[in-house]
């Protein structure tokens, strides 16, 4: 069974536009390359023709994972959640730990996770230990390096 791709608003505007440049802009211009290149004669030693050619299934292979992920996806505006006391999809929240040492998360989809940023995905194991949660709530989780306890000192949605 296929689950949904939930992601955020921003997230589908990037993965279309990735999507849309790839279709619209590299490829035309590739296939116009190695059409070229094929016409200058032995294929094999080419260059151009079978650089080309390698890059051309690349970006067949992600066009095709992107039209798969597109017609899966299930588009979260968080700045539309009703109950805005507690963490759900979108959500930015700050927690703290028992050394007090606050951080901040933001909870969006998979194909929009960067940690580095503080986006983590909807499905990751703090992610899920926050589901729910209310400001003054503490969660415990299991990490990498042991469990860890965390308090809920704030949550925040986008203005819509």
């Amino acid at each position: 069974m296929d689950r949904p791709i939930y992601i955020t608003p921003a997230g589908y505007g990037r993965m279309r536009a990735e999507y849309q440049r790839l279709f619209e802009i590299e490829r035309p211009a590739l296939v116009e390359t190695i059409s070229w290149a094929a016409g200058n004669g032995d294929r094999s030693e080419n260059g151009d023709y079978i650089y080309g050619r390698k890059r051309l299934r690349e970006i067949d292979r992600t066009l095709d994972r992107l039209s798969k992920k597109l017609a899966k996806i299930q588009v979260v505006d968080p700045a539309k959640q009703p109950d805005r006391g507690r963490a759900f999809f979108g959500a930015t929240v700050t927690i703290a730990d028992e050394d007090d040492a606050e951080r901040v998360v933001t909870l969006v989809g998979e194909d929009e996770a960067d940690a580095g940023a503080g986006r983590i995905s909807w499905h990751s194991p703090l992610a899920r230990a926050l589901r729910g949660a209310a400001i003054g709530d503490l969660r415990r989780v299991m990490l990498p390096g042991g469990e860890k306890e965390y308090e809920v000192v704030g949550i925040s949605y986008p203005d819509a």
